[in-house]
């Protein structure tokens, strides 16, 4: 028998399914891509609100508890009061409950942006994450369609912001009165009629994927696809199908509204949401936003069940190059809508709200496929080598340390095994630093530093065979007095620069 004590097993270390860690250069990314769109927010008056990461299940809307775990979209717990909380689906919904909670002292209209991580239960794949950032502005208390216009621009401004140039992009605008009062025109509408409204709603999203015919399919008897799986259809016959895919097939607004007019006349809401296309497509054109920019499309249908007016895409029209290698238009980077019944939910009366929110890392994918994003340079530290471990030795390295960091030079002190001097600079070699320090006791006492060009010292050892030939080329290390540090170490930074810059204009 074997008396020997098993070995405790490691620990696996391992990431949940649908979850990424973010590293510098994507952190950077998003930083420098907030910031821009923060800049238009604010300049078009909308103020920042942080919500909660858990909201009460219930205030989650859709996602009510209809089992022992509410676990269907979200992702929820149960407090030791017994009551469900989940991780927040979307930013919107919070909202909502945030402007009821705090409805007498919020001055309306209440003009907002939140950015921030949402979180969904749902089966991860390629490009489909549980955790990801998005980036909302809503108006809450503003009836009229001008604040949807006005979203609209907004969402153009910000492309344009973001460095994505006309021609590359479009805010495409519908409206779901409109589409409720087609409906209703080919006998769909009433409580009894959901599920079928809903399967027509679903049809129509699929325009972009699978073309009219794809959707005439779909809007009838079903579609079988390339592996022979079947898909039912809505069930609709073909005069049905005919106005449905007529109303999805607009491509010039102007010229068809009069017919649309017809199509939806007498149902209880489409004549409303034909008007209200109409005052967009005015505002936004009296704005001097053109229909290369913002365009009337009546399929856009916006999936959430919670809109209940105006509907809006932000869509980038550019190609890129799929996993397949297939050339496709990169598509859809945000988009939202009106939903009047939401905060209205928790207050007993009408209020009304618009927004939209972009997704953060789909608009970063294209941003860097357009070259517009991680350009700005980010320079690794200086470091300041360490020779001596004693109190007074650190003291002199961590003084020169902070002297660069107060002259606005980003700069560490080597914070590893001090001892094996090489390690330093192997450290300072695979981190990238610009530059080395070095004071050894011979310095010290000389009052002088080593000044080690590691840019240089990495082109030279490439290019220099013998010692003639280094001795001709340009210092990659000197001497200079320990006042003159920061001066020397500025003077070598910028002339790496102005390497950088000319090798970038070859």
């Amino acid at each position: 028998m074997n008396d020997k004590q098993k070995k405790p097993q490691k620990l696996k270390a391992r990431l949940p399914r649908g979850f990424v860690d973010r590293t510098a250069g994507d952190i950077r990314a998003v930083n420098e891509m907030t910031a821009k769109i923060r800049e238009v927010y604010e300049h078009y008056g909308f103020d920042p609100l942080e919500t909660a990461l858990f909201e009460y299940t219930d205030a989650l809307g859709k996602f009510l508890p209809d089992s022992d775990r509410p676990n269907e979209g979200v992702f929820s717990l149960q407090d030791d009061d017994e009551q469900w909380m989940s991780l927040r689906y979307d930013l919107t919904a919070p909202l909502a409950r945030h402007v009821a909670e705090n409805f007498n002292e919020i001055q309306l209209p209440y003009r907002t942006y939140r950015a921030g991580y949402v979180f969904r239960n749902e089966k991860p794949g390629p490009g489909r994450f549980r955790q990801f950032m998005q980036f909302d502005a809503d108006t809450v208390g503003a009836p009229g369609v001008q604040a949807d216009a006005e979203m609209c621009m907004m969402m153009a401004d910000t492309l344009e912001a973001l460095g994505i140039k006309r021609g590359d992009y479009l805010i495409r605008v519908n409206n779901r009165k409109v589409l409720d009062g087609v409906l209703e025109a080919i006998g769909l509408g009433g409580d009894d009629k959901a599920g079928q409204r809903l399967n027509v709603l679903r049809a129509i999203d699929k325009l972009d994927k699978f073309g009219p015919e794809g959707v005439a399919l779909l809007l009838g008897a079903g579609r079988k696809d390339e592996s022979g799986d079947f898909t039912k259809g809505a069930g609709l016959d073909q005069a049905q199908i005919d106005k449905v895919l007529f109303f999805v097939g607009i491509k010039d607004y102007a010229e068809s509204a009069q017919r649309l007019a017809e199509l939806v006349a007498g149902t209880s809401k489409g004549g409303e949401g034909v008007d209200e296309l109409n005052f967009i497509g005015a505002l936004v054109t009296s704005a001097g936003y053109g229909p290369d920019r913002i365009k009337i499309d009546p399929s856009v249908v916006r999936g959430l069940e919670y809109y209940t007016g105006p509907v809006y895409e932000a869509e980038l029209t550019f190609d890129v190059t799929n996993e397949k290698g297939e050339k496709v238009v990169f598509g859809s980077v945000g988009g939202g809508g009106r939903y009047d019944g939401l905060v209205s939910r928790f207050m007993g009366q009408p209020v009304p709200a618009t927004g939209f929110s972009i997704g953060v890392s789909r608009l970063m994918t294209a941003l860097k496929n357009l070259g517009k994003l991680g350009a700005t340079e980010v320079i690794e530290p200086v470091l300041v080598t360490v020779m001596d471990g004693d109190v007074e030795a650190m003291g002199r390295y961590q003084k020169m340390t902070q002297e660069l960091r107060a002259a606005g030079i980003r700069a560490e002190m080597f914070q590893g095994n001090w001892k094996k001097f090489g390690n330093q600079l192997k450290y300072a070699d695979r981190r990238g630093c610009p530059v080395a320090i070095i004071q050894g006791g011979d310095e010290r006492a000389e009052g002088v530093v080593q000044i080690k060009d590691l840019i240089e010292g990495k082109r030279l050892s490439g290019e220099i065979e013998d010692n003639a030939s280094w001795r001709e080329a340009r210092v990659a290390q000197e001497t200079a007095p320990v006042a003159d540090l920061v001066a020397k170490v500025k003077e070598i930074l910028a002339a790496q620069a102005e390497d950088r810059k000319r090798a970038a204009n070859v």
